[in-house]
């Protein structure tokens, strides 16, 4: 009786660690597949290479946008795949805080007033400027 306890412990033992080893190599995977793949839906062919360091293909279309709104605007250039921040202005009142004139797979530009701020970011979808990121915020009041 004692030799069976004995082989359904080890039996099981060895049934867990496969069952970990399994799941732990699905999630490893999983994670791969999905990791540095930019918004989910993402279509738009990402460049390869450091943030940052992108370059165009060689005569590739440049396609320009002005994303306009309450804060201003922010002018973005698309050559391929490969976003350009041109420029921004402010409406008034508001303040750029920043913004990143690329080559990057993305390009982003942060506007503030008072307690509110306003994050956009831009990508190429087919060539195409594409905003694919626009975050209002707005500070809590101090008393």
């Amino acid at each position: 009786m004692r030799r069976r306890w004995i082989g359904y412990v080890v039996a099981w033992l060895l049934a867990a660690a496969v069952a970990v080893a399994v799941g732990v190599l699905a999630v490893t995977s999983v994670g791969a597949s999905v990791r540095d793949r930019g918004p989910l839906g993402n279509q738009a062919q990402r460049t390869e290479g450091v943030e940052g360091t992108a370059t165009p293909r060689p005569g590739a279309e440049r396609v320009r946008r002005t994303v306009e709104d309450e804060f201003g605007s922010f002018v973005v250039e698309c050559r391929g795949a490969v976003a350009y921040g041109l420029s921004t202005t402010t409406a008034p009142g508001w303040r750029t805080v920043s913004y990143e004139p690329g080559p990057d797979d993305d390009v982003d530009a942060v506007f503030a007033r008072r307690g509110d701020s306003i994050e956009l970011e831009v990508y190429c979808d087919q060539g195409r400027p594409t905003i694919s990121d626009l975050e209002r915020k707005t500070l809590p009041d101090r008393d």
